[in-house]
């Protein structure tokens, strides 16, 4: 079958050249789809979002598989190996695709279909390059003929390449829609009355007063430097999210008052670790008396079963695969979203995940990339992405000996800072001698050092170190006190 792609360009004794393709992410897409089609189909939804098309296939018989395949999901046909067999006779291509044999080939050659958003990636990043091949070659031509003026060429070339790249971003909405749909969202937080947060309440009031809720689309990093709570924090956050009740047990407002489904990427702990430190914490229970075997068991048990009853029923769902790829990440929060519907996701923590394709570039190149996937899929899923980041040790070798974190102490890159819509710097004051506070055992002072739709300030919060639970503070009050001309504007 020809295809224009493979015409060579007339540029005299050059020699010519195959055009960018890769044959094996082709039959790796192919396979996957085999793979998938007879659970949801995952794996063509993932080719239609990326804007696969027949044409983003070189090899011809891929091209004329993937098309065929693309016919049964429209038509809502059960795609496997003995089903596309039958429709391929059915119209006459199978022997042009390569027979039953390839077709099983495809399938023993893909090993799983956890990987297809790699290989269709691949595939469209050839046939992109292919596109702007062509399109070169087309002005190239067009410039050797004296019948059309320059200007009209240029015209011309810059409207195809621009087309190319509309083709590849063609997200969002239309305008009259997003202001309709605005509105909307306003008059609501109207109807709820005063204080109502706009986004998602994180359980904390001290927290939601500052920072209105946590909104969908927004990368919300948390930063510390070790020991300092930042996991337990974020695991406090997503036990209120999940249950839809705030920190002291008491009911969300507005329509926040139910659960939320939460995904949470651990990189660092396990599942278990995780589950265990919620579960006394909710309990009240001093994980180190059950290391131990110290107290009564059998009062322990009882708080422990109660917590365990309630807890277990929130929608909580662990990944905890180690040193994860952030492309496998974006993969798997989108099954998640799919799957469960989350409405936050937390991730613990940035500086564990890796990007391979950028991993040989130096680590704070891989970083911007990191982060930038991390702020690319909160904006896609639309949920708020909480991402835990560590800190350098710049807060600790300053001469004011209080430790205060600032946005530059972000380790590995600035990006983060750049990338984030708020920035939350976590300290206690009890870590650090200089500090006024460090006799204050269960102050910890979360700063928000970034908010791009808000205030910025501290909150002050309780922690409690044996149960690793943080707890709204009664005095935060007093640090609010500086932020009033802020927050309290008068009527218009």
């Amino acid at each position: 079958m020809p295809r224009k792609e493979t015409d060579a360009a007339d540029t005299g004794s050059m020699p010519l050249r195959v055009p960018p393709h890769s044959a094996e992410a082709e039959r790796g897409v192919l396979g996957s789809i085999l793979l998938d089609a007879a659970s949801d189909n995952r794996v063509m939804d993932l080719c239609v979002e990326n804007g696969l098309t027949p044409d983003a296939f070189y090899v011809p018989h891929n091209r004329l598989l993937f098309e065929t395949l693309s016919e049964m999901a429209h038509a809502s046909l059960l795609i496997d190996a003995v089903t596309l067999n039958e429709r391929l006779r059915a119209l006459g291509r199978l022997e042009d695709v390569g027979g039953v044999v390839f077709i099983q080939s495809l399938i023993e050659a893909t090993p799983t279909a956890a990987h297809a958003e790699y290989y269709i990636n691949l595939v469209r990043q050839k046939h992109l390059l292919r596109t702007v091949i062509n399109c070169a070659r087309d002005a190239e031509r067009r410039c050797f003929n004296d019948a059309v003026s320059a200007d009209l060429i240029l015209s011309e070339v810059e409207q195809r390449f621009l087309a190319i790249s509309d083709r590849q971003d063609s997200g969002g909405i239309p305008w009259e829609k997003a202001i309709s749909s605005t509105m909307a969202h306003i008059d609501r937080l109207f109807s709820l009355g005063p204080g109502a947060s706009s986004g998602l309440p994180s359980g904390f009031v001290n927290l939601d007063k500052k920072l209105k809720g946590l909104r969908n689309g927004e990368m919300i990093v948390l930063a510390a430097r070790p020991s300092m709570g930042k996991t337990s924090l974020a695991m406090n956050i997503a036990e209120c999210v999940a249950l839809g009740k705030d920190i002291n047990g008491s009911p969300m407002k507005g329509d926040h008052n139910r659960p939320h489904p939460v995904g949470v990427f651990s990189l660092e702990m396990s599942t278990e670790s995780l589950a265990m430190r919620m579960l006394c914490g909710f309990a009240k229970v001093q994980g180190f008396l059950i290391d131990q075997g110290i107290g009564n068991p059998q009062r322990i048990n009882q708080q422990l079963t109660r917590a365990a009853t309630e807890i277990a029923a929130a929608p909580i769902y662990v990944d905890d695969t180690g040193a994860l790829d952030v492309m496998d990440m974006r993969a798997r929060a989108r099954r998640m979203k799919k799957a469960h519907n989350i409405e936050l996701i937390v991730i613990d923590y940035l500086q564990l995940c890796n990007c391979r394709e950028f991993a040989r570039q130096g680590r704070q190149i891989e970083t911007s990339q990191i982060s930038g996937q991390i702020k690319a899929m909160a904006k896609e899923l639309n949920v708020p992405v909480i991402v835990l980041s560590q800190l350098s040790r710049a807060s600790e070798q300053r001469h004011d000996k209080t430790n205060r974190p600032k946005l530059s102490d972000l380790r590995d890159s600035g990006a983060i800072e750049q990338d984030a819509d708020v920035v939350l710097l976590l300290r206690r004051p009890c870590k650090a001698p200089g500090d006024p506070d460090f006799n204050d055992k269960m102050l910890a002072i979360v700063d928000v050092a970034k908010h791009r739709n808000g205030p910025t300030g501290e909150v002050r919060l309780n922690f409690e170190d044996s149960l690793t639970r943080f707890a709204d503070r009664s005095d935060q009050h007093e640090s609010d006190a500086g932020n009033m001309q802020v927050e309290d504007a008068p009527d218009i």
